[in-house]
């Protein structure tokens, strides 16, 4: 218990960007990005911005506090989030405007303890218009299993808004209940970036970025387990929620507690 808690603390308590690490890639020609298209930016409210990843033609998946207000706390509508997929410098591969959201059961902007929004940060939004054939959707992966196993992490962030970055080998240095610990490159804007397993040679989402810590003097990152129940759920909340459901449940890219 006491590495969650060291964990939790410095995720809550890091309130300063901090330094870029190695080993990232920025992908900036078609060439770099193919295969990746489906990764873009979540614009919010015109005000900030966070990453997401298609999972089918018209839904994206992304971290539930992306869609809060981290000054008011309060809720953005649904109508001001705008996903720009395989965005770089200024053009997309396909852009779409979200016409409802919901985040996953249990989740609480407002928790006093961090470690009960890190672990169930996911979020489902539905697109006005699916994109089509433009850009192919990624597939679930299922859970990580092994200690030092490498993951890519595809994200756009503070410095590196205008393009997306890969980091192609990250490792899993341990897991504490559904959370994992990565050894991966993130800042402010990587919040709901995908973490692929690329085993096979093709990319699937197995979490999303939700924060960042500081372990043993190492950065890290903090990214809930995620599987096709999970998935299964959100889907289910968001037909629950109806097609014209204009508002979220969730919160804003995270400025000091997390990615």
């Amino acid at each position: 218990m006491r590495f969650l808690a060291i964990i939790i603390w410095l995720c809550v308590a890091l309130a300063q960007p901090l330094a870029a690490q190695q080993g990232l890639k920025s992908l900036q020609t078609g060439h770099d990005a193919r295969g990746l298209e489906a990764v873009g930016r979540l614009e919010i409210g015109g005000h900030g911005f966070c990453t997401g990843a298609l999972i089918a033609s018209n839904l994206v998946l992304t971290a539930a506090h992306c869609l809060f207000d981290q000054k008011t706390g309060k809720r953005v509508r649904a109508d001001q989030i705008v996903f720009r997929a395989g965005l770089r410098n200024g053009r997309a591969k396909a852009i779409g405007e979200v016409r409802g959201a919901v985040t996953f059961p249990g989740y609480n902007f407002r928790a006093k303890n961090p470690g009960d929004r890190v672990k169930n940060d996911f979020a489902l939004l539905r697109l006005r218009r699916p994109m089509g054939r433009v850009v192919e959707p990624f597939e679930i992966g299922g859970k990580l299993t092994r200690r030092n196993q490498s993951v890519a992490v595809v994200s756009y962030a503070k410095g590196r808004e205008n393009a997306p970055s890969l980091e192609r080998a990250c490792k899993i240095l341990g897991r504490q209940s559904t959370v994992y610990v990565l050894e991966c490159d993130v800042d402010f804007g990587s919040s709901g970036a995908p973490v692929f397993s690329m085993e096979g040679g093709r990319p699937r989402i197995v979490s999303v970025i939700s924060a960042k810590a500081e372990m043993d003097g190492q950065n890290v990152a903090l990214a809930p387990m995620l599987t096709q129940g999970v998935v299964d759920r959100l889907k289910r909340e968001l037909d629950r929620a109806g097609v014209d459901n204009r508002t979220v449940t969730g919160a804003k890219f995270l400025r000091a507690s997390g990615g």
